[in-house]
């Protein structure tokens, strides 16, 4: 298969635990040829979605990958067209998403599916399964927050475009920066945050449940949070400690999972604190190469089994329409040149008459 990946720089990349390269690291085992772009490589011409790309391969020693020359193609050339551009969404990664849905109109593979990626915010996903999510609100007044801190006492609040655990403050009412906070996280009145119930089981981890086109991996990575810090993110000096799926965490994953599957969303990572769902990650869900590292599982192979069977019974559908079409037009040709046949037997037949 021809595989590209939209990432960001490579040099940016952290080769230990990234898990858009274990992902590839996986296609290239399996004898699959490898592209990367960049977000800005995505651009229309006209009604056409073209995209720069670069061969890409993996070789040993400091510098671990060779590239080749860019040049422009079309994305529907590629077997899948795999987006894995980290957050924030910001504007950039809005527009990404219109030029991805054109380019899936026009045949190419996108995942995960980019209406779904343009829809789903990955924290409001939480308001489509009350059943599962903590206390929340989501608003820009400073008012609310403070009533609803009133209320629960002890609560996060947290951008709606983040990652990695970015601008995420815990607030009590005992605190003397309250004000400040809520007047940075919200740009003063102008920027809608979501605020959550804090939830003390943060301490044994915020667990990173990942789902592969609907169904979830037998193991989740906890990631615990540093000696005074709420934040258990990876990226905020978590640890990454494999577990496997208490029964709430699989009656959670099944649900979400199904949804996630009609969606178009094949590859999602879901947050869960104790008993409560928290956020549902659609963009570049990561936690792979940590839960191999500590499994007899590896997520970035099963990831590639589960695309390889997608990209063949989609193949199959699409030879399948086709033949139909095919078939349908020979018919409708038949009956046409036929009715035409008969149309000029009777004119033949009246004018004897």
């Amino acid at each position: 298969m021809r595989l590209v990946f939209i990432l960001d720089p490579l040099a940016s990349l952290a080769t230990y635990k990234d898990s858009s390269l274990a992902m590839m690291r996986a296609a290239a085992g399996r004898g699959h040829k490898l592209f990367v772009a960049e977000q800005g490589g995505l651009f229309l011409r006209q009604d056409q979605a073209r995209l720069v790309v670069h061969g890409f391969r993996f070789i040993e020693g400091k510098s671990w990958y060779e590239i080749g020359e860019a040049h422009e193609t079309a994305p529907e050339s590629f077997d899948a067209v795999i987006m894995r551009k980290d957050p924030p969404f910001d504007n950039e990664f809005l527009y990404s998403t219109y030029l991805l849905e054109i380019a899936a109109d026009q045949g190419a593979h996108i995942f995960n599916d980019p209406i779904s990626l343009r829809d789903w915010n990955e924290k409001l996903g939480v308001a489509r399964f009350p059943q599962f999510a903590p206390e929340f609100i989501v608003t820009r007044e400073r008012s609310l927050i403070r009533a609803f801190l009133a209320e629960h006492q002890d609560i996060v609040v947290k951008p709606l475009d983040g990652m990695g655990g970015s601008s995420i403050f815990r607030l009590t009412l005992s605190d003397p920066n309250i004000s400040v906070i809520l007047e940075t996280i919200t740009e003063h009145g102008t920027r809608t945050i979501m605020a959550q119930r804090y939830l003390p089981q943060i301490v044994d981890g915020d667990k990173r449940i990942i789902l592969i086109d609907g169904k979830p991996l037998p193991y989740a990575l906890a990631r615990i949070p540093l000696a005074g810090e709420t934040r258990g993110n990876l990226a905020a000096g978590g640890k990454g400690v494999a577990q496997p799926l208490t029964n709430r965490d699989r009656e959670i994953a099944e649900t979400v999972g199904q949804v996630m599957q009609e969606n178009g969303l094949f590859l999602v990572g879901l947050d869960v604190i104790g008993e409560h769902l928290t956020e549902v990650n659609v963009t570049s869900p990561t936690g792979m190469v940590e839960i191999a590292a500590q499994t007899d599982c590896d997520p970035a192979e099963i990831f590639m089994d589960a695309l390889e069977q997608r990209i063949s019974a989609t193949e199959r559908t699409e030879t399948t329409e086709t033949t139909e079409r095919t078939e349908t037009t020979e018919t409708t040709e038949r009956t046409e040149t036929t009715e035409r046949t008969e149309s000029t037997e009777s004119t033949e037949s009246t004018e004897k008459c």
